[in-house]
């Protein structure tokens, strides 16, 4: 059903930074850019993609109250090293990896913009 995720931030340079070394963890890889303004990852099938942007009307990106990106891991184990990579990489703990009801494994965690998102398994 979606077709990707846009996120605002206030340093396209060092958000770049931060998921082009996180997202490889979960198949992701630029797959588009306009210098100065925009970045997009994708694992390359069909599934959601996931972009970084200045916003368009130049004012601050400011991150939304009640907004999270979910992405998608193949094992626990590749949740536990998502959430980790982001730590390590200066984004900060929204709650540590675990079993949230059975079948579904998350951590959660902000960029370094504030923007709130969660790596997942289903299974």
């Amino acid at each position: 059903m979606l077709a990707y995720v846009t996120l605002g931030t206030r340093d396209l340079d060092r958000a770049a930074a931060f998921y082009d070394a996180l997202l490889p963890l979960v198949g992701g890889k630029r797959m588009m850019e306009e210098a100065g303004y925009y970045i997009a990852w994708s694992d390359g099938s069909s599934n959601a993609g996931l972009g970084i942007t200045y916003p368009f009307d130049k004012a601050q990106a400011n991150v939304g109250n009640g907004t999270m990106v979910a992405l998608q891991a193949p094992s626990p184990e590749v949740v536990e090293a998502v959430h980790a990579r982001a730590l390590e990489l200066g984004g900060t703990d929204e709650g540590a990896p675990g079993e949230r009801w059975p079948g579904f494994y998350a951590g959660y965690f902000r960029d370094l913009d504030g923007n709130k998102l969660n790596v997942c398994w289903i299974g």
